[in-house]
């Protein structure tokens, strides 16, 4: 018997969308600014210490920045912190493996987040870990009360193929990258398939979405850095049922305000990245106009723009999906982005038009 696809509940409301064409935005800048390899490789190390850093720190690793570089460099032992030793050390290995295997773009599978918890719990060499065969319970550190009761062990693994058969047919529908990373990392935790690990797991798990969708801006991002920095509204976002078992209502909860916080934070992250790349470019707002031509740095273009990467034409009709518009109002923008050079008509027939990348991208 086939196990049924989780259905997630949400609506793309204008914050979601705002979020979605600003990433696009700085992505699109990101990839054009002009930077020596060394400058890459620097930017790059920062945010990967950054992220191991602050995705630790979340969990409760009592490592300072400086500290966790020096773990990460093998220049100090830290004698009495060996936990928080090998809690940094697993999520730096277990980030080098999520990138690696983003790159090579293989496919979201069971196994792989399996593989992925085991590095994260127990290092780069350790075997796959099988979901947990018992009840999980979060509480509060102070008063004991229960946070959140997850779905009974029976249930995990069948939740947990869900999700996977999710995110496979999300990506074939096209669905931005940024929702399905943002969706996956929300329901990994709601499932929580391990005793331990599954905030850090969960936050790998999102990266290797975004890196193998080409939304991991050159490594030059550390989204668990802003998650860190705001934790009060990271898990009050994550509470999207009053309830606190999943059977009782969580199982079935609208998922919206999550989203907007994940892509609002995830914009955030982009802009900062985007602002770091600049400096170390000696680029200015100023100078964007060389780097990537005006008309293209208008966010709903840029959101279309990416349309281009899943297929040959677009329409009015993608457009106005896409951009939550009307179909009027898309063949404006259309007709403007014709007009500037950056799109062609290809079909001239009104019911059939169709567009294609302009000379002007090239």
């Amino acid at each position: 018997m086939a196990k049924p696809i989780w259905k997630p509940r949400y609506a793309l409301v204008p914050g979601i969308l705002n979020s979605l064409m600003q990433i696009e935005a700085a992505r699109a800048i990101v990839e054009r600014i002009p930077l020596s390899l060394s400058a890459q490789a620097k930017l790059r190390r920062r945010a990967r210490i950054r992220s191991t850093h602050f995705s630790t720190r979340i969990e409760g690793n009592r490592l300072t920045l400086a500290e966790t570089e020096q773990v990460i460099d093998a220049a100090h032992d830290l004698t009495g912190r060996e936990r928080d030793v090998r809690e940094v050390q697993h999520y730096w290995q277990a980030l080098m493996w999520v990138e690696a295997q983003a790159a090579k773009k293989v496919a979201l599978t069971e196994s792989l987040i399996k593989t992925l918890h085991a590095k994260v719990e127990h290092g780069a060499r350790a075997a796959p870990t099988p979901y947990r065969d018992g009840q999980n319970v979060i509480r509060d550190s102070i008063t004991r009360d229960i946070i959140y009761l997850p779905p009974e062990a029976k249930d995990v693994r069948a939740l947990m193929s869900g999700l996977v058969q999710w995110v496979t047919l999300a990506e074939l529908e096209s669905l931005p990258v940024p929702i399905i990373a943002g969706l996956a990392h929300y329901q990994f935790v709601t499932i929580h398939p391990y005793f331990d690990g599954n905030g850090r797991t969960a936050r790998l798990l999102a990266t290797f979405l975004l890196v193998r969708g080409g939304y991991g801006l050159n490594g030059f991002i550390s989204i668990e850095e802003q998650h860190a920095l705001d934790l009060d509204r990271y898990y009050a976002a994550l509470v999207t049922h009053p309830h606190h078992n999943y059977y009782e209502g969580r199982a079935e909860a609208e998922v919206t305000d999550w989203l907007v916080y994940y892509l609002r934070t995830l914009n955030t992250g982009f802009r900062l990245a985007q602002d770091e790349a600049m400096r170390a470019a000696g680029a200015s707002t100023s100078s964007l106009e060389r780097i990537i031509p005006p008309t293209t740095t208008d966010p709903r273009f840029r959101f279309v723009l990416g349309l281009f990467e899943r297929q040959r034409l677009v329409t009015s009709a993608d457009v106005a999906a896409s951009l939550g518009l009307s179909t009027r109002m898309a063949r404006v923008l259309l007709a403007n982005w014709v007009a500037a050079g950056l799109l062609v008509v290809v079909e001239p027939s009104r019911k059939r038009r169709a567009y294609a990348r302009g000379l002007a991208l090239e």
